[in-house]
């Protein structure tokens, strides 16, 4: 499969490009930015070609990885998919429902294959863990905690969109696609409240009668930065295992993941549909942090 890459940040240099590159199955075709001069730079570095036009890269390979803005991606990822190409995206999938609506809608249109990478389900200790505890009944809470200290000093990551949109936006949907599958889909989001910096404390009510809560910061100290999910029900108490695997061993895995779905025609459990429906949730809960009602999550109409 010749895919291309669209985007040349920190994300893109240290995740994407290397992951491409090193696939066995991929062909690493060429980059496109919004800034030339750093495409040129990323593709010189890889031993492929720099776009400066991101429809001629459409046009030139199977399918595209995206390491941009959500606001940005969506709208590329909708003219890729119209243009017969796959999609490795990354999360959040768009920076509103009717923009992610719009590259779920264009993916159905033109039958391609979609994946949006979510770090965590695509790490091997994480993901079997998530699979054996979907499989579990009688969950009756979760808690996530999703700490970041990208604002607390000298961080890459501490971009435009990161600032404007916060942690609710950046790690928020890392929680989201662990507690999803083990304990159902979000029927509303019944509280939200602001803490220190960007930090979100939100409450879910999920399907499946059991609810959790999540605590999401990009401004933690450094000291108390982090990840952890714990599950309580019947079965006890369980605890998300950490990885020892990086970005491009799990960026690799997700692109596994695109080559199956082309090749087989079935949707990845973490297709642009799944991404559209983390945006939903985040819009709740974005609309209660800043003062509306109790927020129900009604899935999007698509196809």
């Amino acid at each position: 499969m010749r895919i291309g890459l669209l985007g040349t940040g920190p994300w893109a240099r240290m995740a994407h490009a290397p992951a491409l590159s090193g696939h066995g199955e991929l062909d690493f075709a060429g980059v496109w930015g919004r800034r030339p001069e750093a495409a040129k730079e990323l593709a010189e570095r890889h031993g492929v070609r720099a776009y400066d036009d991101a429809d001629a890269l459409f046009a030139d390979v199977d399918a595209v990885a995206v390491a941009l803005p959500p606001e940005v991606q969506a709208g590329l990822a909708a003219r890729a998919a119209r243009a017969g190409c796959h999609l490795l995206l990354d999360k959040p999938l768009a920076a509103t429902v009717e923009q992610g609506r719009a590259v779920v809608e264009a993916v159905e249109e033109a039958d391609v294959a979609s994946v949006v990478f979510f770090t965590t389900r695509f790490q091997s200790e994480p993901a079997a863990w998530i699979t054996e505890q979907a499989a579990m009944p009688g969950w009756f809470t979760g808690r996530a905690q999703w700490l970041g200290a990208v604002f607390s000093g000298e961080s890459p990551f501490a971009t435009p969109w990161r600032r404007e949109k916060g942690a609710l936006w950046d790690v928020g949907p890392h929680a989201l696609s662990v507690l999803l599958p083990v304990l159902g889909d979000v029927r509303r989001v019944t509280a939200a409240a602001y803490g220190p910096g960007d930090t979100a404390h939100v409450v879910l009510d999920h399907s499946g009668g059991a609810s959790s809560t999540l605590t999401l910061s990009l401004t933690a100290p450094p000291a108390a930065s982090g990840a952890a999910v714990e599950l309580f029900g019947e079965a006890g108490v369980t605890v998300l295992p950490e990885s020892s695997e990086g970005a491009v061993p799990a960026l690799m895995r997700a692109a596994d993941a695109l080559l199956a779905a082309a090749r087989t025609g079935r949707p990845h459990a973490c297709d642009a549909a799944f991404g559209l429906r983390v945006t939903e949730i985040l819009t709740a809960a974005d609309a209660l942090l800043n003062g509306g009602a109790r927020q129900p999550c009604s899935r999007s109409a698509t196809g």
